[in-house]
């Protein structure tokens, strides 16, 4: 046989035991999928979740009433600290956050033989929730993070490159077009592929989920709006993440007023991942 011939093979060898073990992964995620301790993981963590952004949406209220502080993830972990029982509340905030990341990895694999899209999807749920998750478990190891200084540290490492503004606007474009998916999910009620109450609580469900999603991806499409900014004037100070997103609304006419329908739509949409962790679909 040809080294040609060997070596497409060895590829075609290659290909079909990478499927063979694609498909094993797949059928090992849709059956963890349907066992029940994980319908207990998705339950605890997004109830965690809620907990955290009902946290950010009061840290906004005081915002928009001058009282300061930081209406994101590391300021939401810094309010829990200071409860009575702050340690062991982000010790369980962490854990169920990072369960909650690995029930959507399972999800992304298991919906991968499905729908590339929810695939996706589920994958990038999952970041998210283990980028707070160690957030909280990095303040429950008595460490801090500052989410505005990491975001700005993080923008002028990526713009001091060559294309550094081209990486930081496509960045904005992407976090932008998060935010108007959850602004559309939430005004066409596309929650509901997620989340399956009983009639009774529907319309309850519907009141929580629509502003909260409208609310909440509002205030990522501002995260992504100060990131093309930032690209656009080469200054990585006017990147942002949440916290700054949401500070920026008091420098504008108006914006106290947007700021406090915003956090009102976060807490809402904290209450909404309640009912998500006790009736997901």
């Amino acid at each position: 046989m040809a080294d040609g011939e060997r070596s497409r093979a060895a590829l075609s060898e290659a290909a079909d035991a990478a499927g063979r073990a694609a498909r094993k992964a797949q059928r090992a995620a849709a059956q963890a999928e349907e066992h029940r301790a994980t319908s207990w993981v998705e339950a605890v963590g997004q109830s965690a979740n809620g907990i955290v952004h009902m946290i950010i949406g009061g840290i906004a209220l005081g915002v928009a009433a001058g009282a300061g502080g930081a209406a994101d993830q590391s300021g939401a972990m810094a309010a829990l600290q200071q409860t009575v029982i702050g340690g062991l509340a982000l010790w369980v905030v962490g854990l169920a956050l990072v369960g909650l990341a690995l029930h959507a990895f399972v999800v992304a694999v298991a919906e991968s033989r499905r729908n590339r899209r929810d695939a996706f999807r589920a994958a990038g749920r999952g970041i998210g929730h283990a980028v707070v998750g160690a957030t909280a478990l990095v303040f429950a190891l008595g460490g801090r993070i500052d989410g505005e200084q990491t975001t700005e540290d993080f923008s002028a490492a990526v713009l001091a490159g060559p294309v550094g503004p081209w990486l930081i606007g496509a960045a904005g474009l992407v976090i932008a077009g998060v935010g108007v998916a959850f602004v559309v999910r939430g005004v066409r009620r596309k929650f509901f592929e997620d989340v399956a109450p009983p009639r009774r609580f529907r319309r309850v469900v519907e009141v929580l989920g629509a502003p909260g999603f409208v609310a909440k991806g509002i205030a990522v499409l501002i995260v992504g709006v100060l990131f093309v900014f930032a690209a656009v004037r080469d200054d990585p100070q006017e990147a942002g993440g949440l916290d700054g997103a949401l500070q920026s609304l008091t420098t504008v006419p108006g914006g106290v007023i947007a700021l406090v329908a915003i956090a009102v739509g976060l807490i809402v949409y904290g209450v909404y991942l309640f009912g998500r962790g006790i009736w997901a679909r």
